[in-house]
């Protein structure tokens, strides 16, 4: 079995405690509290980490963001962008949920875990360079990429975001760039408006964004054709020092923000063919950190489902049984989608 790493604090519960909003403490306190059952307090490891740096941080923000946001701490209440707010220790709580990406990739290339799991909050990917947005303060997954490439010798990062929104803060980090190959698949047009079919970077980053916009209602089998049409075949080619998933929940079809339709079996399927991918082109090194998904029940069982797929353990709980991932990666779903993405993406990967 791999040794597979969690990251976790009871601090991410104290983003926003007492305010009514979708992206509430609770999100990760269902989670939590299975992972303090045994046997999954015995099966993974749950190592002590810190926030990220201010110097981290600037890799991806500017200097007056961070200070903005910084500016929120103590505060009772703090109000970011119309639907982004912040109360007296998030800024704390997303120093630490970056830090939970920096620390966790450099356990798993210093060999100390084989990949991981951010469990965290605030999530990151509509976070700018400059600027809060989408429930988001700094965005964790990007802080990750620009870490690895210039603190842990990487010199090339993949990042998967699978959430039900595009992450346009992700996308716009590097968009320019051909050290981080974006791809990504969401409901199209949605909050936020972006991630269209064209987007495909521009300058030296030209081919390195990857987008497939949904109109909605697809299900395991559709996303599971997606992932083995299109993102495992460019990822595999790209040939990553390192693959972090950017996982939102948020296409449960549970979900009260969503227009999908997967179940925890579409997430795991989903993550094991990144697992096989990570194991086959760079060692196995992957991260997944948590972003959106707001139906408490699709997002526990989702993420258990993902965990059981990091760790590989048949005795997981919530693990889904190898059977019947198998007969949803075979069933060979027709998904419109996938032509279109395909006639832009051959432009600059084999497909």
């Amino acid at each position: 079995m791999r040794k597979t790493a969690i990251f976790k604090n009871d601090l991410f519960l104290e983003h926003i405690p007492d305010f009514n909003h979708v992206e509430s403490p609770d999100r990760l306190r269902v989670i939590y509290e299975q992972l303090e059952q045994q046997p999954l307090n015995e099966l993974f490891l749950y190592p002590d980490f810190g926030p990220a740096s201010q110097d981290s941080l600037a890799f991806n923000h500017t200097p007056e963001h961070i200070m903005r946001v910084a500016g929120t701490a103590g505060k009772t209440f703090s109000s970011l962008d119309p639907d982004t707010q912040a109360s007296p220790m998030s800024y704390d709580a997303a120093c630490l949920a970056a830090g939970a990406v920096t620390n966790g990739m450099e356990m798993i290339v210093n060999g100390e875990a084989d990949n991981g799991f951010a469990l965290v909050r605030p999530p990151g990917h509509h976070a700018e360079a400059e600027r809060a947005m989408g429930f988001c303060l700094f965005n964790n997954v990007a802080v990750g990429a620009h870490y690895g490439l210039q603190k842990l010798g990487m010199e090339r990062v993949a990042i998967i975001d699978w959430d039900l929104h595009h992450g346009n803060g992700t996308q716009n980090s590097f968009y320019t760039s051909d050290q981080v190959l974006y791809l990504s698949t969401h409901a199209y047009p949605y909050y936020p408006g972006s991630g269209g079919l064209m987007e495909v970077g521009s300058g030296a980053g030209e081919g390195f964004t990857v987008n497939v916009p949904l109109s909605g209602g697809q299900d395991d089998r559709a996303f599971a054709a997606i992932f083995k049409e299109i993102i495992v075949p460019v990822t595999r080619q790209y040939k990553p020092d390192f693959i972090i998933i950017s996982a939102g929940f948020d296409t449960y079809f549970g979900d009260p923000l969503g227009t999908m339709a997967v179940t925890e079996q579409g997430f795991a399927c989903m993550a094991r063919q990144l697992v096989d991918l990570a194991n086959e082109i760079c060692g196995g090194r992957l991260l997944v950190a948590l972003e959106g998904g707001y139906d408490l029940r699709g997002l526990r069982d989702g993420a258990l489902a993902v965990l059981g797929e990091l760790s590989g353990d048949p005795g997981c709980p919530g693990k889904v049984d190898d059977e019947t991932l198998q007969a949803i990666a075979d069933s060979d779903r027709e998904v419109a989608v996938i032509e279109q993405v395909r006639n832009i993406a051959k432009r600059y990967w084999s497909l």
